[in-house]
């Protein structure tokens, strides 16, 4: 009997479960590539006997014609993806292999297998057939055509031996070392950091094939490592020398017949407040007592457009760049040196050309009314915050009367502005004290204080002015075309989440209501952890849950300002957005006509784009020299705070010095911990130990990978 019974196990086969036939049909297609299969031929490829598996088996087949993964034709044959849909986008590499397709209608993701990609490279534009859907995989895609190589440079270190050179890389999106033939090494030496391009990658080559574009110079050394973090973002790092050529030729004198068009401003009290390390002073602010009673307070910007003409060597690289970028140690300008900090710098002591916005306010900050005019001024002194705030805080120094009225008026501006339901995210920034060597000594922590603030409100107020100029017409009037900055309310989902993860502090928010509803709510938030040890944390999730602001022709407002009309106008010499708000503003005043959108969309992207990997550099920057600081703490303990839970590990940021660094998964070896990742934690399968965003915890640095920018903690015994 039982000889028997083994026998018929073995006739009709293993019985497979659903979701193993589901795996077994998939992979017999994939094998069998362009080849139309019939029932039959599936039922024996798979070894199903009985009627049930069979059913079970055309099921997940008519499954798959629904999900357009399997095709049948007019001889009931089926085909595996045969004319899957093609779709054309761009292609994403990571160097975990899950490299992902985003299509150009905006359409989900599609992921694309390493085996499938084609040796297509990051941001390439590329043509892809989608050949499978699954509820549990999502789209599933295969590379069959580069229609526009991305150029993406790769920066690396390279390892020169005798007969061959390679880039060593930790680039998240390459998981190859690129080969580069020794005749292509541009001089670069063993342990040298380089920009690399890849020429090309034959079909069986494990390895891309490069050539070098630049050697940066040693690794670890302070220039060729901020060097290298501009190059991994496409920034540039040296100024094109033709471009600062035709700014050394732009003559240094106003000519009388450019003074006499413009307003006199020159005999009216004039100062800049500026940080102690700035060279470019693009906004001063001028006030005076009118007879009626009122205060003339001027917002005077350096008219950078009176020097760059639009579409000149100058204003074309200028909007290439887009932003200034600031690194921990240095500024790589947005326009050549003797613009910015010569020509358009409002420098004390010096006639200058400005583009001004001029108000007329009463002592309760009310403005009367305002006009915006191309001016000349001088600058009676050069204030840094430091020595600005002395004098709001003791009452005494230069131009003391000036400066505590300013201050007075600008307390009242900010009070209203609160009350219009603008949100108040004050935060600190990390900085560093650095030696001439760019080594970092020190980390202190710059806060806004009330000369900071002063200076803000102006700015703001300037921005709304203009935005306000041009933006606000009677009704039934269309709006000529113009750059806003804008900012959409918060996702409603993050608020959501923002508001379960507060609740276990204690705090509540809310998720619906009016604009001011929810901006009032969030500023109690803020009020409330005001000095609370959770602060920095909660301030940094409710920034998650805010929206990016940007750059657009379509005016929809700012939410965090709570201001309908908000724009760029106060930073041309370090903002191309502000340069093209001098150029329609000018435009504009003399009766010109509206502009193309289209054009002015397109620029509003590019620079939306290039602020965010600009922000994005900077981070890195900041990134690399804590890595750096924390090394020589190798071994030491410090208190820190959860600042991060994913599924790879804790984040944790150091109480004393605010340096982020991990505790990697495997370090938490006293259990297998889940990852709770709607409530910001992990959870420890055995213990049901739990930690969570915001947690106190005792660290000790493991290690500092400068290449990775990557510091590594253990939990302290």
């Amino acid at each position: 009997m039982g000889k028997k019974k083994e026998k018929k196990t073995k006739k009709e086969g293993k019985r497979l479960k659903k979701n193993e036939i589901t795996k077994a049909i998939i992979s017999l297609f994939k094998s069998k590539p362009g080849i139309n299969l019939s029932a039959k031929n599936i039922f024996s490829a798979l070894n199903l006997k009985t009627h049930p598996q069979k059913m079970i088996c055309m099921d997940i087949i008519n499954d798959f014609i629904d999900n357009g993964i399997i095709s049948k034709d007019e001889n009931n044959t089926y085909i595996f993806g045969q004319k899957g849909k093609e779709m054309v986008g761009t292609f994403k590499r990571f160097n975990n292999g899950k490299n992902s397709f985003i299509p150009d209608d905006e359409s989900e993701p599609v992921f694309i297998a390493e085996r499938n990609s084609g040796h297509a490279m990051n941001n390439d534009r590329v043509k892809i057939v989608c050949y499978a859907h699954s509820p549990q995989k999502g789209p599933e895609g295969e590379v069959i055509e580069i229609l526009e190589r991305a150029e993406e440079n790769i920066v690396g270190t390279l390892e020169v031996t005798a007969n061959y050179a390679f880039l060593i890389t930790e680039n998240k999106n390459l998981a190859n070392d690129i080969f580069i033939p020794k005749k292509d090494l541009k001089g670069g030496k063993n342990g040298d950091k380089a920009i690399v391009k890849i020429v090309e990658w034959p079909e069986k080559a494990k390895n891309p094939i490069g050539k070098v574009i630049d050697v940066l110079g040693k690794a670890g050394d302070n220039n060729t490592e901020m060097h290298a973090i501009l190059a991994e973002f496409g920034l540039p790092y040296v100024y094109p020398k033709n471009v600062e050529d035709a700014a050394d030729r732009i003559p240094e004198e106003i000519p009388q017949e450019e003074i006499e068009k413009r307003e006199d401003f020159r005999n009216v009290t004039t100062f800049t407040i500026d940080p102690r390390d700035a060279k470019d002073f693009d906004d001063a602010l001028s006030i005076r007592k009118l007879e009626n009673g009122l205060w003339e307070v001027g917002v005077h910007i350096a008219d950078v457009t009176y020097y760059v003409k639009e579409h000149d060597i100058i204003d074309k690289e200028a909007e290439k760049r887009a932003t200034s970028v600031y690194l921990v140690d240095r500024t790589i300008p947005m326009l050549p040196e003797r613009l910015c900090n010569n020509l358009c710098s409002l420098r004390p002591n010096e006639e200058k050309v400005a583009f001004s916005v001029i108000f007329n306010i009463d002592d309760n900050a009310e403005v009367k009314d305002s006009r915006i005019v191309r001016t000349i001024i001088k600058s009676d002194r050069r204030f840094t915050y430091e020595e600005a705030q002395q004098i709001i805080e003791t009452g005494e120094g230069d131009f003391k009367e000036e400066i505590l009225e300013l201050d007075k008026l600008a307390k009242i501006i900010r009070e209203k502005r609160f009350k219009n339901g603008a949100i108040n995210f004050d935060r600190y920034e990390v900085k560093f004290e650095i030696d001439e060597n760019g080594k970092p000594l020190s980390v202190y922590f710059k806060v806004s204080k009330d000369a900071n603030k002063l200076i803000e409100e102006f700015m703001l107020l300037a921005n709304r002015t203009v935005a306000e100029f041009v933006g606000k017409v009677p009704k039934g009037k269309k709006a000529k075309v113009f750059p806003y900055r804008i900012h959409d309310l918060p996702d409603p989902t993050k608020l959501s989440d923002l508001s379960t993860f507060i609740a276990r502090f204690g705090y509540k928010i809310r998720t619906g209501g009016t604009k001011t509803d929810l901006s009032k709510s969030i500023n109690r938030l803020l009020d409330d952890v005001q000095g609370k040890k959770e602060e920095n944390l909660i301030e940094t999730v409710s920034i998650r849950a805010m929206q990016k602001a940007r750059y657009s022709t379509h005016n929809i407002g700012h939410y965090g300002l709570a201001f309908e009309y908000y724009t760029h106008f106060t930073s041309p010499i370090r903002r191309y957005p502000d340069m093209m708000v001098h150029r329609l503003l000018a435009r504009y005043l003399d009766g010109g006509r509206s502009v193309t959108e289209a054009k002015y969309e397109d620029l509003c992207d590019h620079c939306s784009a290039m602020e965010q990997i600009a922000a994005n550099a900077e981070r890195a920057s900041v990134k690399y020299k804590q890595v750096e600081y924390m090394s020589q703490f190798i071994g030491k303990t410090f208190d820190g705070v959860v600042s991060g839970v994913t599924e790879w590990g804790l984040y944790v940021e150091i109480n004393e010095n605010k340096c982020e660094g991990m505790i990697p998964m495997r370090e938490l070896d006293d259990d297998f911990y889940i990852f709770d990742e709607k409530n910001y934690r992990l959870i420890g399968e055995k213990t049901k130990h739990i930690y969570s965003l915001g947690d106190a915890i005792t660290i000790k640095v493991s290690r500092a990978n400068l290449e990775k920018k990557q510091l590594d903690f253990v939990l302290a015994e």
